[in-house]
């Protein structure tokens, strides 16, 4: 899990700072197209959390006046770490969020009612309700949400991550996906690895992943193989249908979030039981 930090120090650990294999297939040429690309990607609609980074997303289908929505990482929420196998919905939260303008300036504080729903199974993601509607924040900060993409991530395709807590970004592309990424007692299914570039550091798990192609929310930042550890916490090793296992020291992940999409009902509502949507469940309504 991409590594959060808390009161300034690398509390919540998960995302790399280690070295930087050579994957063939990416030039110098490619990366600096991926680069220069990344100038249209900004800070805005992006927030700061007390210890991680996350952004005010919406589905496609999400109506102006629905309460806004936060995403960012599982292991960001303030209860701690959700053990293997756990799903939380609808928990009381008043957790604030600095809401960044196109420049990273922070421009409002956004207030959460709840936890809608977070996990560290299958993927890492939590999702915060807000006080507030999309609209209202669009009319009174000129900010609009980011838009989750409901297609597959594709391979290839320049991305940047946005950190809202270091008010920073990182270019590379999806250099492939990853059957089955274990760390500890969490596993995360189809994940997106990144190429090289992107050396994400302490503070921006939940970092939204924009694909320039589209300029939506592909992925959410969440853990990098720090040490060339097998498994281990801040060590994720990659394994594949076959249970072969490879560990990329120094290389960082993102889990997609197009399978949000389907979950999210009228009124920003989680709804697990909608058409499409396959987020796990809590243990009681499996």
């Amino acid at each position: 899990m991409s590594k959060a930090l808390a009161g300034g120090l690398l509390a919540l650990a998960l995302a790399g700072a280690g070295a930087t294999p050579a994957f063939a297939g990416h030039t110098q040429q490619d990366r600096h197209a991926a680069q220069s690309k990344a100038k249209a990607v900004d800070f805005a609609g992006t927030v700061a959390l007390s210890n991680c980074s996350g952004s005010v997303v919406r589905t496609p289908q999400a109506a102006p006046d629905d309460p806004a929505l936060v995403l960012t990482n599982g292991h960001c929420i303030e209860s701690g770490f959700p053990a293997a196998g756990e799903v939380i919905v609808d928990q009381p939260s008043t957790r604030t969020f600095k809401l960044l303008d196109a420049k990273a300036n922070e421009v409002a504080t956004l207030k959460a009612t709840k936890v809608s729903y977070a996990t560290m199974t299958d993927t890492d993601i939590t999702i915060y309700q807000l006080t507030t509607s999309y609209r209202d924040i669009t009319k009174k900060y000129g900010i609009k949400p980011l838009e989750l993409d409901a297609d597959h991530p594709v391979k290839g395709r320049a991305i940047t991550v946005v950190s809202g807590y270091w008010k920073k970004t990182y270019s590379c592309s999806i250099d492939g996906f990853v059957y089955r990424l274990k760390e500890g007692e969490w596993t995360w299914k189809d994940s997106v690895r990144y190429t090289p570039e992107c050396q994400t550091i302490g503070g921006t798990s939940g970092s939204p992943v924009i694909d320039h192609k589209t300029g939506k929310v592909t992925a959410i930042n969440n853990t990098g193989n720090e040490d060339g550890e097998r498994c281990t916490l801040n060590n994720p090793c990659e394994v594949d249908r076959n249970g072969n296992v490879t560990v990329r020291k120094g290389i960082n992940y993102a889990q997609q979030t197009y399978g949000i999409v389907p979950c999210v009902g009228k009124g920003s509502k989680i709804d697990l039981a909608r058409p499409g949507c396959k987020l796990p469940r809590p243990a009681a309504v499996q």
